[in-house]
């Protein structure tokens, strides 16, 4: 029987797990600037023992008669470092480095490098850059952040919640990061786009660390690797560095999310886009995150970090928690004797509908979601020893979908519910995270109290 629709129905085809909201998602700003004004900073921090090294180079447009002074003030208002000129090097003895939030006693500490520009007639601009001072490097099975080697535990996010969507909401942001420091979560990563310039921001100054990815989701089909494509690409990369270059919390970019990256002309295309965002920014790695085999995936020898989606007992063998545990080992030895490089597991999960229980766990139950979790979560402890360097849930709260089958009003992956109430889930990411969190600095398991700022948290 035909299938009849009323006239001018129209479906958008979208190649992405999560809903398209349309207007304006981000707070529009309205500025003016000078005739002469400044137009660009570039920040490139490293150490020398005891020694930071900040090294800037300005851009002024509008003129050519000025004079710049720079100053890099600590926390406390101290000039501890002045220079000269549209570029140069301020070196700060007895640094105070940047450091993630649960990695050092201190933890994201800013300084703030202000620019004053002077022309014949008066100051005409001065703009003032935090700056966190840290190194970020990969070997063969470490990351490395100011030499330590650093792991991701962390989760994956969406600009998504109830009344707003995708709209910007600060009480939501604020929410939002109490409880990624109550989970004990270090890192997050910008699935599967550029979030608003305000989350960076607060990234910076709770020691967030961040993997930030571009919108380069749903390249899933042939012609996605065209010229065209590949040319769009590489400006919407140099838009992302151009904006997130200073960015303390950023360490790491990533180019696409689950691209068709199996077939050929992925080859060239992964090849010449992450050498082009290498050029960009030579202080960062690169990567994108896979769900092709290990054997298959034509992008992967040109990235810095192997990031890994892979939902055992999910999308298939439904309900069959014992395949998770084996499957999971021979995935991570497999991509690590392929390829020899640091491996994240940048995604798993299991969609559990807040309320349901089951015993035994049956799928869509918190139960089930809570098994999925512990069996990666036993061989990642294995792992984590060796060349697993992180570990990223999918997803940190439910989000909106499109309405199909295989979604219950919205992708229901979250340890939060989308109005951010706990999971069973939650909760034992939150033992895990504190344990790996207070293991690597020495400590127990249960977190203690500390103070940030005026604001109490755990730590």
């Amino acid at each position: 029987m035909p299938l009849w629709y009323p006239k001018g129905y129209f479906v958008q085809d979208t190649k992405f797990d999560f809903f398209n909201y349309a207007g304006l998602h981000r707070s529009v700003v309205l500025y003016t600037t000078p005739t002469t004004y400044i137009d660009d900073i570039t920040v490139i921090t490293n150490v020398d023992q005891d020694i930071g090294l900040v090294d800037y180079w300005i851009s002024v447009q509008g003129g050519e008669h000025f004079q710049l002074e720079v100053h890099l003030l600590d926390e406390d208002g101290k000039v501890v470092a002045h220079g000269t000129g549209n570029q140069g090097q301020l070196q700060v003895p007895g640094v105070n480095l940047w450091w993630p939030y649960l990695m050092h006693e201190r933890p994201a500490y800013l300084y703030s490098l202000e620019v004053k520009m002077t022309t014949p007639e008066s100051v005409s601009d001065f703009y003032t850059l935090p700056v966190g001072i840290r190194t970020v490097a990969v070997t063969k099975s470490k990351f490395l952040i100011n030499g330590k080697p650093f792991y991701f535990h962390g989760v994956n996010k969406h600009e998504d919640s109830d009344i707003r969507g995708k709209g910007f909401d600060w009480p939501l942001l604020i929410k939002d990061f109490n409880l990624l420091r109550w989970l004990g979560a270090n890192s997050f990563r910008t699935s599967h786009y550029p979030y608003s310039e305000e989350v960076l921001q607060l990234c910076d100054r709770y020691g967030i660390v961040v993997i930030d990815e571009c919108p380069g989701v749903g390249i899933v089909l042939p012609q996605s690797f065209g010229n065209e494509s590949l040319r769009h690409h590489l400006e919407v990369m140099e838009e992302l560095v151009r904006r997130d270059k200073n960015h303390p919390a950023v360490v790491m970019w990533s180019v696409a999310n689950e691209p068709l990256s199996a077939i050929k002309p992925a080859a060239y295309y992964f090849k010449t886009l992450i050498t082009h965002t290498k050029a960009l920014d030579l202080t960062r790695p690169v990567t994108f995150v896979s769900n092709a085999k290990y054997d298959a995936d034509l992008g992967a020898p040109y990235v810095d970090v192997i990031c890994i989606n892979s939902y055992f007992s999910w999308y298939h063998d439904y309900g069959h928690l014992e395949v998770i545990q084996p499957q999971l080992n021979s995935q991570f030895e497999n991509w690590y004797k392929t390829h020899q490089k640091p491996i994240i597991q940048s995604e798993y999960g299991a969609d559990a509908i807040p309320g349901i229980h089951e015993d035994p766990p049956r799928m869509f139950s918190e139960e089930y979601q809570k098994a999925v979790l512990e069996n990666y979560h036993s061989v990642l402890d294995q792992k984590r020893k060796e060349y697993v360097v992180g570990e990223l849930i999918w997803n940190f709260a439910d989000f909106m979908t499109n309405q199909s089958p295989m979604r219950v009003v919205g992708n229901k992956k979250g340890i939060f519910t989308r109005q951010r109430q706990p999971k069973t889930s939650a909760f034992i990411l939150r033992e895990r995270y504190w344990r790996i969190a207070n293991e690597s600095r020495g400590h127990g398991s249960e977190p203690r109290t500390q103070c940030f700022g005026s604001r109490p948290f755990t730590f």
